[in-house]
């Protein structure tokens, strides 16, 4: 079974950067398009950025311009590097195949303050 650990999350404020790691076991990884997905309270959770295999990326229109995705098949880790963070990034951020087909795992929390 596929698990996936989230970290990197924290405290900032806004303007601040954060780098979010996702480090998958198994070897799904490297076939399957990975997405960074995040979940505000009292909302639903959302795809962010996502990447496929070939390194083809996909943004959210709220965080175009200011988060990159990337990913290591080889380390079977996906990354999100976040840059001029906004109140309204704050969220438990999330990493799933995309369309999310795993187990989803604990999230890492990232709180922007104003």
């Amino acid at each position: 079974q596929v698990q996936l650990v989230e970290s990197g999350g924290g405290l900032v404020q806004a303007g601040g950067s954060l780098r979010l790691s996702c480090a998958a076991s198994g070897s799904i990884f490297s076939i399957s398009t990975m997405g960074w997905y995040r979940q505000a309270p009292g909302k639903q959770r959302e795809v962010v950025a996502s990447i496929t295999r070939s390194g083809s990326t996909y943004y959210s229109d709220s965080v175009k311009g200011r988060f990159t995705i990337s990913r290591d098949n080889a380390k079977n880790t996906v990354y999100l590097q976040m840059n001029s963070l906004k109140p309204e990034d704050t969220a438990v951020y999330y990493c799933n195949t995309k369309p999310p087909l795993l187990q989803w795992g604990q999230g890492t929390q990232v709180t922007v303050s104003s």
